[in-house]
């Protein structure tokens, strides 16, 4: 686990791995580029017959945010409406230098790189998933660090243990390699409809773990030698 990596760096772990986790939004809702275009334009007109609230949250989330509420429960954040999306623009820019590497970037996750959520992972494989992050938390953390390793016994954390019983980033970070290594398995869920799948290609798509799947699986063991990441931008 590396603190304050430059893009150097997070682009030569995400070199090394088959399959690598980004925790941030691979892109922003088509509806929200639309309308930015139209504004820059100054024709911005909002639709007819749409109630001033809907027609904003077609512009403040992804198709795969409202798939993430519907399958998780859970509502990420905005990339078009909150602070994430400083850091979007960072993964922008990242993932437009791995393309120019010569690696397959698909931000519907069928590439090298993954969107995740942590939080939804967590939830889906019977996890703590909230508290954890509260200012002071670290009893909580603990508690998950040793969940964790009870649902997948087969987890080492070697060194780092220790600092994700302290910091809730570094166990996000665990977390989401091991939804990378899921993904790479066939164990989280893709876009399905035509409109997700439309979408997935350029707002991006989050991957969660498929329902039942469970982290003693043989899959995420790490049989066969892949190596998975996570990049937080």
């Amino acid at each position: 686990m590396i603190w304050g990596a430059d893009d150097g760096l997070i682009l030569d772990a995400i070199a090394q791995a088959d399959k690598a986790a980004i925790d941030c939004p691979l892109g922003w809702p088509g509806a929200f580029v639309a309308f930015v275009a139209a504004h820059q334009a100054g024709q911005v007109i909002a639709p007819e017959g749409v109630a001033g609230r809907d027609w904003r949250r077609s512009l403040a989330m992804r198709v795969t945010d409202l798939a993430m509420a519907k399958e998780a429960k859970l509502t990420p954040l905005s990339v078009s409406a909150d602070r994430i999306g400083h850091v979007a623009m960072r993964c922008a820019s990242l993932l437009g230098q791995l393309a120019r590497q010569g690696h397959v970037v698909d931000r519907s996750g069928s590439g090298v790189v993954v969107e995740v959520y942590p939080a939804a992972s967590l939830k889906i494989w019977g996890l703590p998933y909230r508290g954890y992050k509260r200012p002071g938390g670290t009893q909580d953390l603990g508690r998950l660090v040793d969940r964790l390793l009870v649902a997948a016994p087969w987890l080492e954390f070697g060194e780092p243990e220790m600092l994700c019983r302290r910091s809730h980033d570094a166990t996000d970070a665990v977390v989401d390699a091991l939804t990378a290594r899921a993904a790479s398995q066939n164990l989280t869920l893709r876009p399905r409809t035509q409109e997700e799948v439309s979408a997935a290609s350029t707002e991006g798509w989050i991957a969660i773990p498929a329902p039942g799947a469970q982290l003693c699986q043989a899959e995420l063991c790490g049989v066969g030698g892949h190596r998975a990441h996570a990049a937080a931008p």
